[in-house]
């Protein structure tokens, strides 16, 4: 699996509990894979700024055509303003239906980057 470095937020370094969010998308076909990775790369331009985010990695394995986002978020009200921001919305419509998209979240004490990319990773082995 291939992974971006470390992308800080605002909230990096904030002490406290957080959430995480993970997201994988599975495309139909892998030509998607590089438009995909660079409007990602476009988003997360805007992360050191992003209201409550403590920081990302984007992820790929482009031979299963697969690639997604690992994200830290103060809470679930940080990650809603980033789902209903018009970039991300604009991103999910031009991609809708070549793929499929898993997310899922869960809540940590602290959000400490090692131990969520460990935990991350290993669920998106499968």
């Amino acid at each position: 699996m291939l992974r971006t470095s470390w992308i800080a937020g605002p909230d990096s370094g904030r002490p406290g509990p957080a959430l995480v969010s993970v997201t994988d998308l599975r495309l139909s076909a892998l030509a998607d894979l590089p438009g995909v990775y660079r409007a990602a790369r476009r988003l997360a331009e805007d992360w050191p700024v992003l209201d409550g985010a403590h920081g990302m990695w984007l992820w790929a394995r482009p031979t299963a055509r697969r690639c997604g986002a690992v994200a830290i978020w103060r809470d679930r009200t940080a990650l809603a303003g980033f789902l209903g921001a018009p970039a991300h919305m604009a991103v999910m419509r031009r991609y809708r239906g070549r793929g499929t998209v898993a997310s899922s979240t869960w809540e940590v004490p602290s959000a400490a980057p090692d131990e969520v990319w460990s935990r991350a990773a290993a669920g998106l082995r499968g």
